[in-house]
């Protein structure tokens, strides 16, 4: 069962709870400021019941709706239930609580915590920049919009596509998927579109494609800024008409699909130099969702260590790994990650093959990482470089969580809007 936190003055609700008898439940008072109630680990917690007759309660959603689903109640209010879910409460009930309703929302909670799990197992993190990552992603699946996700290799795009499917109401439906750069460009649209017999020497037998193989569903196009001019044409077509042909025929058919596009290169700067037709890019770019890299979340790193200790620990038939050292996370937590999530996973994965007992050592670790972290331990850089690095890092997260907006991320950054422009011109850094 869910761990529960009851947030409330109302001593009737809360004797109803304590009657009901719900284990893992803690209880506190909606009569002090938010800041007070801020001083519970939410971490501790996977559902909220919110007394929304409270002052404060819409600063609390917006504190928690991204850790925790959130149960507000009231008396009957048309106007505060269309708030609150707008805000992120996962559901508003009538505030009459009885000990059977609350068993029975406790229950469809922990169901749906269990399917958030299921669709989110492949992205794993609870740093506040993939917080708002899970939060994109159930904003863009329960859109019908075309989805480009960008971010550097490593950085779990296509998990994200499939999580984005998954939620989706095209659930139930294929997710098809075409690596663009592993698929040279001439077997590509034979790849989408399919082809009849006949169509060209070898083609033996009538294939679908991948669109006509995913109507109703998804179509993942990963890294999409390595196709030519002339293969971005046909996708277009696909995107405006909704219909296809395959290699040889003589008709179309109407195909129904939501593309999912992800890339590693900067499409903006490819459309600037006529490599990548723009009409294309805002077709897909309608909604964005930039994957930030593991350097920028290494809070999630003791987390994804043992996900993946889960995931690859059982392929050892000899020894039992349970767990990692706190010197071997040491090394972990003061490596760059240049290959990001994907690099991180390779190196539990060489861990545990060369683990001898049921910890991973330092000893277990590449090579190549220890030499790494030791020079990265005795590097000292000049204070100007460090605190330009620093500064950069800065506003980059800050622009990230404004999505862009200027003004919001000064006010983020407790600066003025003209004093973070000099600055990004100063520093470079591409908005």
């Amino acid at each position: 069962m869910l761990d529960v936190w009851l947030i409330t003055d109302s001593a009737e609700v809360r004797q109803t709870f304590q009657s009901v008898g719900t284990p893992h439940t803690a209880f506190s008072s909606s009569d002090g400021s938010v800041a007070s109630l801020m001083h519970y680990s939410t971490d501790a917690f996977q559902l909220v019941f919110l007394d929304l007759s409270s002052g404060g309660w819409r600063e609390i959603i917006g504190k928690l709706r991204q850790r925790m689903q959130i149960v507000g109640f009231s008396a009957p209010s048309l106007g505060i239930a269309v708030e609150a879910m707008r805000l992120g409460a996962s559901d508003v009930i009538d505030k009459t609580l009885t000990g059977p309703l609350i068993l029975d929302v406790i229950a469809n909670s922990t169901e749906r915590a269990a399917e958030l799990e299921g669709i989110f197992r492949d992205l794993v993190g609870r740093s506040s920049v993939m917080l708002e990552i899970f939060n994109l992603i159930k904003r863009a699946a329960a859109s019908e919009s075309n989805v480009l996700i960008t971010g550097e290799s490593g950085t779990g795009k296509e998990p994200a596509a499939r999580a984005i499917h998954r939620w989706s109401p095209r659930k139930d439906r294929s997710f098809m998927t075409l690596n663009c750069s592993a698929i040279p460009d001439t077997l590509l649209e034979s790849e989408l579109f399919g082809f009849e017999k006949g169509a060209f020497t070898g083609a033996n037998y009538t294939k679908k494609g991948i669109l006509e193989l995913a109507d109703g569903g998804t179509v993942f196009l990963d890294e999409i800024g390595d196709v030519s001019t002339l293969f971005q044409t046909k996708v277009l077509r696909v995107i405006q008409e909704g219909e296809i042909m395959r290699i040889g025929g003589n008709k179309y058919k109407e195909v129904d699909v939501r593309i999912i596009a992800a890339t590693n290169k900067d499409l903006k700067l490819s459309c600037k130099k006529g490599v990548f037709r723009e009409d294309l890019y805002y077709r897909l770019n309608v909604i964005n969702i930039h994957m930030p890299p593991l350097r920028q979340r290494m809070d999630d790193i003791p987390l994804l260590a043992a996900h993946f200790i889960g995931k690859y620990a059982p392929k050892r038939k000899d020894t039992i790994i349970r767990n990692i050292t706190d010197e071997a996370m040491q090394v972990l937590m003061n490596y760059t990650y240049p290959g990001n999530v994907r690099e991180l996973e390779n190196i539990i994965e060489h861990a545990i093959s060369f683990a001898s007992y049921s910890e991973i050592l330092p000893s277990d670790l590449p090579g190549s990482l220890l030499q790494t972290t030791v020079k990265k331990k005795v590097a000292t850089p000049k204070m100007k470089e460090a605190l330009s690095a620093y500064e950069k890092e800065l506003i980059w997260s800050a622009l990230q969580e404004a999505r862009g907006n200027i003004s919001r991320a000064a006010a983020i950054l407790g600066i003025y809007r003209q004093q973070l422009q000099r600055k990004i011109k100063q520093l470079k850094i591409a908005t």
